[in-house]
């Protein structure tokens, strides 16, 4: 194998590859790209048994082949580089790969190639979804996910899609997201996975640059899903388990709807977020046009700030974890948003003033009086 590149080429498709590569496995060639040379295009290949990704670009093709080369290692070298291009030969007497730019040389061992696993390939039903509303979507839900590896099946977001509507919900139990997004055309067929957060998160940076404007293709597979963005293709195993059927978990009814100004709110739960620390809660106390939010934390100090609200009746007291809170309310990206409460027990909701169709329920810290 031997070819010649770009060296801005090389460094953008190996920066893409190199997030799938593992960091922790104990097959060593987990840790390795597979670079494969053939047909005037090169790819790159990565996986840590879960999540893969393959990325193809145009290169100048002296001889096919393909060799395993340390990941991360083969990143930093190429973006030291002092030159636009470069070349790279596989070198199957020395079993390494000599990288050469200007005057620099490089010789790099390569790991079994026979070890590297083989990706899933795109096939079975097909769905195609706009870029934009697929990764803004993403972007919306997929922090609430969760992140403890005990309860594997609440770390996915459940992705479906049908009709003129595409919709993604995830939850860790004290939090919930969910967002409804109208698409403009009618997609081909239907879906529903429950997919890794790790998977949409990595899937929204690469389909949120360059290629925002086009289309995400998605293949469902038995145990499997792959994502097809221009040149690169990602694939995940889908989530073991059943997820939860979060429409249960939203109340019915409220005892207060308030619309509030997003950025005005957001503004004063960020600042009084600071002064609660160590798992203080963020205090907030209604009472008749006015919230007063508050948080204490021992040894290190208090803080406290009103604004006027469309509060009437008796007052009341909540407590959230201002971590989650937060994340709510820059969820909601809408000049406005609806709070909605029951009581200082019961989860209060966030939902988009703008009727963009983003819920967001955070279940409530008990308030030590």
């Amino acid at each position: 194998m031997k070819f010649s590149i770009s060296c801005d080429q090389f460094v953008a498709s190996l920066g893409v590859a190199a997030r799938g590569v593992s960091t922790r496995s104990a097959i060593q060639t987990l840790s390795g790209i597979l670079i494969r040379a053939e047909g005037g295009r090169v790819e790159l290949r990565s996986t840590d048994m879960e999540l893969g990704i393959r990325v193809s670009v145009a290169a100048q093709a002296e001889r096919d082949g393909e060799a395993v080369v340390p990941g991360r290692l083969l990143l930093d070298v190429v973006r030291s580089l002092p030159k636009d291009e470069l070349s790279l030969e596989y070198r199957s007497a020395q079993q390494d790969v000599e990288v050469v730019s200007g005057t620099a040389k490089f010789h790099l061992r390569t790991l079994p190639l026979e070890d590297f696993p083989k990706l899933p390939e795109a096939g079975g039903s097909t769905l195609r979804v706009p870029s934009r509303a697929f990764v803004e979507t993403i972007n919306r839900v997929a922090r609430s996910a969760s992140r403890d590896e005990t309860r594997p099946h609440l770390t996915g977001v459940l992705v479906s899609a049908s009709g003129q509507e595409l919709r993604m919900v995830a939850t860790d139990s004290y939090r919930l997201s969910v967002k409804e997004t109208a698409l403009e055309q009618s997609l081909d067929g239907e879906l529903e996975a429950n997919v890794p957060a790790r998977t949409l998160q990595e899937l929204g940076r690469i389909a949120g640059g360059d290629d925002a404007e086009g289309e995400i293709e998605v293949s469902a597979l038995e145990n499997q899903v792959v994502f097809t963005v221009g040149d690169t293709v990602l694939s995940s195993r889908l989530v073991e388990g059943r997820f939860p059927n979060y429409r249960q978990l939203l109340p019915e009814t409220f005892e207060h709807e308030l619309r509030l100004s997003t950025a005005e709110l957001l503004e004063v739960v960020r600042r009084i977020s600071l002064l609660a620390q160590k798992n203080a809660p963020l205090r907030m106390a209604f009472s008749d046009g006015t919230l007063e939010v508050s948080a204490q934390t021992p040894d290190v100090g208090e803080a406290s700030e009103s604004l006027p609200v469309p509060f009437k009746g008796e007052p009341l007291e909540i407590g959230f974890n201002p971590e989650f809170l937060r994340d709510g309310l820059e969820s909601a990206e809408s000049d406005e948003l609806l709070l909605k409460l029951i009581s200082p027990l019961r989860p209060g909701l966030v939902q988009s003033g703008d009727d963009g169709g983003f819920t967001y329920l955070v279940m409530p810290i008990r308030l030590n009086v």
